[in-house]
């Protein structure tokens, strides 16, 4: 089962790790990279934050959220154990505010659909992903 969960972790990763590269770079898709950046511009509108008084930048926006989703995804997939489970937690607030963007301007529920399997897997790997510590013996 460890076998299982390791692979999960790994491919996880490197799913965050190729979203985050189409954000920053049109290396991989120049269409895909276009369609985010003009998506970004929507997502801004609607930021958690705006409340409070902070509206990003689109631009600054797409590119922070695309450094932190290529981070966290290699760390996720080939960092050691503390740093996983920080890029895990990470990933998952990243997932929930993506949700949360997509219900706000009401997109239709299939367009939450990848957020959502996403941050049920992260929760997965969060809740049994990882080996329980050693316990230490009494004698």
């Amino acid at each position: 089962m460890a076998a299982a969960f390791t692979a999960l972790r790994v491919l996880l990763g490197l799913f965050f790790f190729l979203t985050g590269a189409l954000k920053l770079s049109d290396w991989l898709s120049a269409d895909l990279h276009r369609h985010m950046a003009s998506e970004f511009v929507r997502f801004a509108k609607v930021f958690p934050l705006k409340e409070l008084g902070f509206v990003p930048e689109p631009g600054r926006y797409l590119v922070a959220v695309g450094w932190v989703e290529v981070t966290a995804g290699l760390l996720l997939a080939f960092g050691p154990q503390l740093l996983q489970e920080i890029s895990n937690f990470i990933l998952s607030v990243v997932m929930i505010g993506a949700i949360y963007t997509l219900l706000a301007l009401q997109e239709p529920l299939a367009m939450c659909a990848p957020a959502t399997l996403s941050l049920g897997l992260l929760l997965l790997l969060n809740i049994r992903g990882y080996p329980a510590a050693p316990r230490p013996k009494f004698e």
